[in-house]
């Protein structure tokens, strides 16, 4: 559920090139030359001579190019010409708009909804999905308006993360970049355990395949062609990528396969011959393109589920506090499990400013982030009650239901062969883009340079794969490092700071009213708890 685009433009201000050096958005990828860029540190070194919020040392209008004339350099590499852009603002419709946020907040989160419905209770998870959602707008709301409410200052060009700044001063600069680390580097586990996940799954079909191998995974699960399975109710059995195999062909070499290729033995390793040296690259621009697979694979998540629904039918009995063999009560004691998962789904607050400057309309912009996450709220709603509701149960229980919902359908399902084979890939070229990400936020902190030298992206590098590694390879839970890089990222960005912000700027008003004190202070309260309440169950 993360985004990148946003982010490759949080710190840089427009600049001039000359016409040689422009790049069209269809054209391939080129470095910007020599010339361009030390048109870009001209600029820059006025802006760095004092803060943002002094405007005397700003860049003379004989340094800056004509407005017809900006253009907006990009950190990998590239500059794109501002067509009849005004006020600062982009050319964006509403809608562009609406699907942008809606497109940035979907994620990998989907995978553990159902899960998390399921760790909550069907009915209470239906509710705290619309109260996350209703809560995390109103604090996403909190943030866009947090410029706003800072007086004779010029915050055009600002982030959320210089707000903090402003209010907290250093404090608010550095734990905004450790939060911003935790949701990065959070983001990027999860996708190693899914990443060997996927790569399992998949090699495990085409070996089959190829080989004309009739498998029958040794956990329990439903007959016929629409076969759903409950891998957890595996735990006595051996471990859980071994198989029974029928056919004529060799088991020595089935059973060597299986050693070589295990989910959490081997495939995690793997993984490292491909990824890494992709880490090490200065600039990711490639992968840049293929973010709109990430749009395509949330698509065809939701064409399976509904496929899936309409072959697997409806089963639901509803027990409030009572729990049988096969269904689970409407009310958990594990509910904050699925607000831990619901506080990073509905996470976009520390870009949610950048993707509304592009938008043309600045008046409609707290409508249509409504929009964004009403449909997003939606989506999140709509994979996870389905398949929650046409689980078969029985004759399997609700409580089988994976962290990661596709694991409940066995590798040689065709359709989860290609979402596999889908989020795989999707999975693969923003890694990368992730892994620049943290790169740029901390090692330019530290070094001033987002590339010092190979010895320290290296290092970098390897302990973040590092973390994945270990992850997938002794805790591959994706349920559980999604709620606690969410609760802990999300009680500084969602739930404290916007809070602390708005309660603030209302005192230095003198327009702090004890509604607004107590609404905001239990506000806090809740992510606290939210994320206290994460290692307590």
């Amino acid at each position: 559920k993360f985004a990148f685009f946003p982010f490759f433009f949080l710190s840089f201000r427009p600049f001039h090139v000359e016409p040689t050096n422009i790049v069209s958005v269809n054209d391939d990828m080129q470095r910007v030359t020599d010339e361009a860029s030390a048109m870009n540190k001209r600029i820059h070194y006025y802006s760095r001579l004092t803060s943002p919020a002094d405007r005397a040392l700003i860049a003379p209008d004989h340094v800056l190019p004509a407005p017809d004339e900006i253009y907006v350099y990009s950190p990998l590499g590239t500059a794109f010409k501002v067509d009849s852009c005004t006020d600062g603002y982009g050319k964006n419709s509403s809608l562009v708009t609406i699907f942008m946020i809606w497109n940035t907040m979907m994620g990998t989160s989907i995978l553990s909804i159902p899960w998390g419905i399921k760790q909550a209770g069907f009915t209470s998870g239906i509710i705290l999905i619309l109260l996350m959602g209703i809560l995390t707008l109103y604090c996403c709301y909190r943030v866009v308006k947090s410029r706003q409410m800072i007086p004779l200052t010029d915050t055009s060009n600002w982030e959320f993360p210089d707000v903090c700044k402003y209010y907290f001063g250093s404090f608010g600069q550095w734990s905004s970049l450790l939060f911003s680390m935790v949701s990065l580097v959070g983001a990027m586990v999860v996708y190693w355990v899914l990443m060997s996940n996927f790569l399992f799954n998949t090699g495990k079909f085409i070996y089959n395949f190829v080989h004309d191998i009739n498998v029958t995974d040794i956990v329990p699960g439903t007959n016929g062609s629409n076969k759903v399975i409950c891998p957890s109710a595996a735990s006595d059995h051996p471990p859980q990528n071994r198989s029974v195999m029928f056919s004529s062909g060799n088991r020595t070499d089935f059973e060597l396969f299986e050693e070589w290729w295990d989910k959490s033995q081997t495939v995690p390793f793997y993984l490292i011959a491909v990824l890494l040296p992709l880490l090490n690259l200065k600039s990711p621009s490639f992968f840049a393109k293929f973010n709109v697979l990430g749009t395509v694979s949330v698509v065809y998540l939701v064409f399976l589920v509904t496929v899936k629904a309409a072959h697997l039918g409806i089963h639901l009995e509803f027990n409030w506090f009572t729990e049988n063999e096969f269904f689970v009560p409407e009310f958990r004691i594990l509910f904050p499990q699925l607000t831990g998962v619901l506080t990073l789904a509905f996470f976009i607050h520390n870009c949610v400013i950048t993707l509304l400057q592009n938008n043309r309309n600045q008046e409609n912009n707290v409508r249509d982030l409504s929009i964004a996450y009403f449909l997003v709220g939606l989506t999140y709603l709509y994979v996870g009650v389905i398949i929650f509701a046409s689980f078969p149960s029985p004759p399997l229980s609700k409580d089988c239901i994976e962290q990661n919902f596709l694991d409940n359908f066995p590798s040689d399902d065709i359709m989860s062969f290609v979402a596999r084979i889908f989020l795989l890939f999707q999975m693969m070229t923003v890694y990368p883009l992730l892994g620049y990400l943290a790169r740029v936020q901390l090692l330019k902190q530290f070094f001033g340079n987002a590339y010092p030298s190979l010895f320290h992206v290296l290092i970098l590098n390897l302990a973040i794969v590092g973390a994945g590694v270990a992850m997938a390879r002794f805790y591959p839970n994706i349920g559980g490092i999604i709620r606690y890089s969410g609760a802990t990222c999300g009680l500084a960005f969602v739930f404290m700071y916007p809070s602390l912000i708005y309660m603030i700027s209302l005192h230095r008003a003198g327009q702090l009213t004890w509604p607004a004190l107590i609404i905001h202070i239990f506000i806090i309260l809740l992510g606290l708890a939210n994320l206290i309440a994460q290692f307590l169950l």
